[in-house]
């Protein structure tokens, strides 16, 4: 099959601008609306988008001590939202974040799973290893788990997430009435699994879905972020400015994940694209323009407290003048150096920083054309940048039916778009292979 762009789209109800709460396209009560969420999710698959992508929190986050950033106040538990969804869509994916650093396994295991089985086999796990002192304090610590220590256990997570997966083989259930035989106990395993963080038995109580498992997604960009993705993920959200470093993360994964003995076309790279689109040049500028005049000021240094580690105070600065020196934390290492790069490498003045990022929180933004916006997906296709992309509309829903109506016909016209989707699955759609079970697969090794 050929080559194809793959796309998710991150619809946040509450908008990813930081602004776009004031737009008067963006409902304001959109973070909490289900209506809202299932009105994005008909749209998004109207695009014949991949999947439907959501981050999440375990915290209030007011911005290193700053009160604002009050669109991401609060909003759903993505994994409750999908269930919710998922019977009003049918090829849509839905890729819900949850925590290896303070939920456990089994819990993990279970509920994606349901989710799995309730959407016909269109989920997927976003792994992360939650930063910030303030998800520390909900779950009974004083100080977050320094980063090493988040990968170790998020790796061990991940391996007996997929064991709990594996528990019931695909065939296990007959569900023969005339026998009276529901299932063949022989193909229900239990994970016994005992290591430094975790000991588990199992079995789940969860059987596997019309794709198998979940497909796994991470999204981490540092020394131990890009060790757990080449390892585990099978997409990885990533962030870049510029071809030449999403070039150099893209050969990185694709190498490290060959020499751990898997195929590299089956890990899939996708950076995150906040796009601002017109039908002329001018008209993306306009919308770029009127979203940057509502940025709350404080909203925008609360934005770059939060992605650079709550370190600054701003009282008396000039905010006119250059960003600060920052001392790194334990917190979210390479989006804080992202954030410092940023702010250097285009001279920009703590609010023009701001105005940057509050698109997009340090991923790339593309303000044009249908056509400008196209070239640039299909110039980092095709160059080794990206399997796919993110799609991070900065303002909802206008930025996503934009999207829809105006790039997704040019790149179905240059042949780099699917016309209709390919299967059913998520894993179908993103032409990932199905997972054989572990024990089937030692069943079918011991007949030879």
């Amino acid at each position: 099959m050929t080559r194809q762009i793959k796309l998710g789209a991150f619809l946040p109800g509450g908008g990813q601008h930081i602004a776009s709460w004031r737009h008067p396209d963006q409902p304001v009560d959109g973070a909490v609306s289900l209506k809202f969420h299932i009105e994005l999710a008909r749209e998004a698959e109207r695009g014949l988008f991949d999947a439907y992508f959501l981050a999440d929190t375990l915290a209030v986050v007011f911005g290193g001590g700053i009160e604002g950033g009050s669109a991401r106040v609060a909003g759903f538990e993505p994994v409750t939202l999908f269930s919710a969804i998922a019977p009003f869509t049918t090829h849509l994916g839905f890729i819900a974040t949850a925590s290896t650093t303070y939920e456990e396994p089994y819990s993990i295991a279970r509920k994606f799973a349901s989710l799995d089985l309730i959407s016909g086999g269109r989920a997927g796990w976003n792994v992360v290893t939650t930063a910030t002192e303030t998800a520390a304090q909900n779950f009974n610590l004083d100080r977050q788990i320094p980063h090493a220590a988040r990968y170790r256990r998020a790796a061990e997570h991940v391996e007996v997430v997929r064991k709990l997966w594996d528990s019931f083989e695909d065939d296990a259930f007959l569900r023969d009435r005339e026998s009276g035989i529901f299932f063949d106990r022989a193909k229900i395993h239990a994970a016994d699994h005992k290591g430094e963080h975790f000991q588990v038995r199992g079995p789940l109580n969860v059987p596997r879905s019309a794709q198998g498992h979940p497909v796994i997604v991470q999204a981490g960009q540092s020394e131990d972020g890009r060790g757990l993705a080449a390892a585990t993920a099978e997409v990885i959200f990533t962030a870049h400015q510029h071809l030449d470093t999403a070039q150099a993360f893209y050969r990185d994964i694709k190498a490290r994940a060959a020499a751990l003995g898997r195929d590299p076309s089956h890990v899939l790279v996708m950076p995150g694209v906040a796009p601002f689109v017109g039908r002329t040049e001018a008209e993306a500028r306009e919308k770029y323009e009127r979203l940057t005049s509502l940025i709350v000021e404080k909203d925008g240094l609360a934005l770059i407290n939060t992605m650079t580690g709550g370190g600054i105070d701003f009282t008396g600065v000039d905010l006119d003048g250059p960003l600060p020196p920052v001392s790194p934390t334990e917190g979210m290492k390479s989006r804080q150096e992202l954030i410092r790069r940023i702010a250097d490498e285009n001279d920009f003045s703590i609010r023009q920083l701001y105005q940057w990022i509050a698109s997009a929180r340090g991923h790339f933004t593309v303000v044009g054309s249908a056509e400008t916006v196209a070239d640039t997906l299909q110039d980092w296709f095709e160059n080794e940048g990206a399997d796919g992309f993110n799609i991070l509309p900065p303002w909802l829903p206008t930025g996503l039916t934009d999207f829809v109506d105006l790039v997704v016909p040019e790149l179905q016209r240059r042949g780099l778009f699917r016309t209709a989707y390919e299967g059913r699955t998520l894993r179908e759609n993103l032409q990932l292979p199905f997972p054989r079970n572990r024990w089937s697969i030692s069943r079918a090794n011991a007949a030879e």
